[in-house]
């Protein structure tokens, strides 16, 4: 049974934990932003950094994951992930990433899905570009002091 309105924000919420809310990352460029993303999440999920940059690089060679209005979200499947994870990253100042319309970017969702992860890997990627298509939503997520307040708005963002 589905429940009213957008589940986008919920599941969000439940991708991207408060611990998972990385404030004020200051890297010098595209690179070195995946390298500490990928440090991050290594810690966090127990998994070697070299693996998840590994992946995060060869998915951008694909193409830029750069969508635009100073955002990106780079995603990439692992071997031995349990459950698709989701980390966010507000960055000190904007950097060039390569993004479709050219603009640096600020705000980044990482996405890390199990290699076996199909469907729900790319809805899990739908979800959060229609979430961030929110210019409202953007701007108060550019502007929360905490994770804590950064959580709360990914809990509400798209319902009502």
């Amino acid at each position: 049974m589905s429940t009213p309105g957008d589940p986008t924000g919920s599941d969000l919420g439940r991708l991207i934990t408060p611990d998972r809310i990385l404030l004020g990352l200051n890297p010098g460029g595209k690179r070195q932003l995946l390298q500490e993303l990928s440090a991050v999440a290594a810690v966090k999920l127990g998994m070697p950094a070299e693996t998840i940059l590994a992946a995060l690089q060869q998915r951008e060679r694909l193409g830029t994951t750069g969508i635009g209005d100073g955002i990106a979200i780079p995603h990439a499947k692992l071997e031995g992930l349990a459950e698709m994870t989701g980390f966010l990253a507000r960055l000190v100042k904007p950097i060039e990433f390569e993004a479709l319309d050219g603009r640096p970017i600020d705000l980044v969702v990482l996405l890390l899905a199990p290699a076996s992860e199909g469907t729900a890997h790319l809805k899990a990627l739908a979800r959060v570009a229609r979430l961030l298509r929110d210019p409202q939503l953007c701007a108060r997520l550019r502007e929360e002091p905490t994770a804590a307040g950064i959580h709360a708005l990914l809990g509400e963002g798209g319902g009502g």
